[in-house]
């Protein structure tokens, strides 16, 4: 016997319409989806009131209280009843939805929060005096005298209490207060000029102070350098650069990291539009594309970028929350954040951030001090025999030597004078104030990737012909694939043609690289193919295997070099953009200041 559809009753459904208080219900499920959406929405509408200070206050991560006081321009009396009514508001006329210059523009937020939990609107217009309006579980109460010195402050306690279903599905009252923090600093972010304070008050009175940012003075670069610093670490802020880049009417401005200030998740993408913060798939799309060459799939660029261009151009309509973009001319858009990025990081030359010269110190482990401080002097020389030579063969290292003028010369550079090679692989360079350790082979895959790339945009990459092709035997499947990649890889100087069943010839080879194991080589292209799939545009593809090929022609670790190719590499560096990270986005070097090194030795 067939079971019943629960769906269909037995007697006809009639349509109905909805009573107020069920719209704004619905409605709040998808603009109100927990607190830090509700804060969202309020400091917005602070910030389209012209507001220069906004204090937000959050008691059991904010859902027994929310509390935003501006100074903004406020709510006249007459106006309050309609501020709660859905779908007005004052920031639109309705006949150009392309054409939106505000945070907010729905009508929506606060008939929403009124109708989720008991809302209190308290306002003063000018010279006017206060009033205050109050929603509880959607029933609007008349406007009544209330005292306040200017602006508007906003009150929501009991989040949910109408929708006490909503309650199950929030996370915990710290995870809730973090989400709070987060939507704080992206809009302050956004407004460097404006004031703004979170605090956190559980426990009841005054609270903790959460965070605090000081309207900041100065031109916009200014400005939003000071703010980012304080939202997002001094370490950012003097490890990125400052981009400003426009093109057919739209302008990219803010700050991107180097690449070897790198993270290892994406939480440090901050992205907005016209001043709104957005996720948007394309934006992160283009920023992570701007930095394919400069690091690994399991690292990820931090930045905070700007794009501003004519409301018309960009539909803000397409979420309930406003949190993605539509643009006209997306790939435009993407081409701006591309370019702009690179451009930056290559005027960067071969800066390597900050943080790397932290790590290295942090690294050192000093041996604790004896309880009585013995100085070189007074220490007994060593005694016995082969001393010398002992100390000696333990060096290990090659002395650069050059005239006293040629050496001071050296040490002016930003790279400094070579003075040894340790291991095989580390280079030691004195500068003016203080020294810096190179890896040589992570160092010159870099220049040699950057070289294979400049040859292949002006005239191509030069390729060798050998004289005696080198058989590289693969699996039927692998000389597929490496066949189907062909083409491009005559490109940049690599021919092959199959050879037989089982097994590729290799006839010719990029010039730059010498001598090569064409073996090894191919099956680190086949790696690479491997990893990026078919996903990768044909650039991309080509850009990638490059850096694979680049590792076959770089000086390799273990291999002695005399004072001179030390030398010569270090310069080489300084003349060429992006040699502070390898192709991996890992430093290439490090610069250890005097001061910092005397600190480890205790001599300050």
């Amino acid at each position: 016997m067939p079971t019943p559809n629960p769906k269909i009753g037995q007697a006809r459904p009639q349509i109905r319409q909805l009573d107020d208080a069920a719209i704004n219900r619905i409605a709040a499920g998808e603009v109100i989806e927990r607190p830090a959406s509700a804060v969202k929405e309020l400091v917005e509408n602070a910030i389209d009131a012209g507001a220069g200070r906004i204090d937000v206050a959050y008691a059991d991560g904010g859902k027994t209280l929310l509390r935003v006081r501006d100074d903004g321009h406020g709510i006249d009396r007459d106006e309050l009843p309609l501020a709660l009514a859905r779908h007005a508001t004052s920031k639109i006329d309705g006949r150009d939805l392309l054409n939106i210059h505000t945070f907010g523009f729905r009508g929506e937020a606060l008939p929403s929060l009124g109708a989720v939990g008991n809302l209190t609107i308290t306002s003063r217009r000018d010279d006017a005096p206060a009033y205050r309006i109050a929603v509880n579980g959607g029933r609007t109460g008349a406007a009544t005298p209330a005292a306040l010195s200017q602006g508007t402050l906003v009150e929501l306690r009991e989040i949910f209490h109408a929708t006490p279903a909503r309650l199950k599905f929030l996370r915990s009252d710290r995870a809730e207060a973090q989400a709070i923090s987060d939507v704080v600093k992206r809009l302050a972010m956004a407004e460097p000029f404006v004031g703004f304070t979170l605090r956190d008050v559980s426990g009841g009175g005054e609270g903790r102070q959460v965070f605090r940012a000081d309207a900041e003075n100065g031109d916009l670069f200014d400005a939003l350098h000071g703010r980012l610093a304080r939202v997002l670490g001094t370490e950012f802020a003097e490890n990125a650069l400052a981009i400003d880049a426009e093109r057919e009417g739209i302008h990219l401005t803010g700050y991107a990291a180097l690449p070897t200030y790198s993270r290892g998740s994406a939480v440090a993408q901050y992205l907005f539009v016209n001043g709104r913060p957005v996720r948007d798939k394309l934006l992160l799309g283009a920023l992570r594309g701007a930095y394919s060459d400069f690091l690994s799939r399991d690292r990820h660029p931090a930045a905070a970028l700007f794009i501003d261009c004519d409301p018309s151009r960009v539909d803000v309509n397409v979420h309930p929350a406003k949190a993605e973009v539509r643009f006209r001319e997306p790939g435009e858009v993407r081409g701006l954040i591309v370019s702009g990025l690179r451009h930056a990081l290559a005027g960067a030359g071969h800066r390597a951030s900050t943080t790397v010269a932290g790590a290295t110190l942090g690294a050192f482990r000093p041996e604790p001090a004896p309880a009585a401080r013995v100085y070189q002097m007074d220490r007994p020389a060593p005694v016995g025999p082969g001393f010398a030579e002992t100390a000696a063969v333990q060096a290990r290292v090659e002395t650069p030597q050059h005239a006293p003028e040629q050496d001071t010369a050296l040490q002016s550079t930003p790279l400094g004078a070579a003075r040894a090679q340790v291991h095989e692989n580390y280079i030691i360079a004195q500068t003016a104030d203080g020294m810096v350790i190179v890896d040589q082979h992570a160092a010159h895959e870099r220049l040699v990737y950057e070289k294979l790339k400049a040859q292949m945009a002006e005239k191509g990459i030069a390729a060798q012909a050998l004289l005696i092709p080198e058989i590289v035997e693969l699996s039927a499947g692998d000389v597929d694939r490496i066949m189907a990649f062909g083409d491009e890889l005559s490109q940049i100087g690599l021919v092959i043609e199959p050879f037989g069943a089982g097994a590729v010839a290799v006839r010719e080879t990029p010039a730059i690289l010498g001598v090569v194991d064409a073996a090894r080589m191919i099956a680190d292209i086949l790696d690479e193919l491997d990893d990026l799939g078919d996903s990768q545009s044909v650039r991309q593809r080509i850009d990638a295997v490059l850096s694979r090929v680049a590792c076959h022609g770089s000086i390799r670790s273990g291999r002695q070099m005399r004072g001179e190719e030390m030398n010569a590499l270090l310069r080489e560096m300084e003349a060429t953009p992006h040699s502070g990270q390898c192709n991996h986005g890992r430093p290439t070097y490090v610069e250890l200041k005097l001061s910092d090194i005397e600190r480890l030795f205790g001599r300050t």
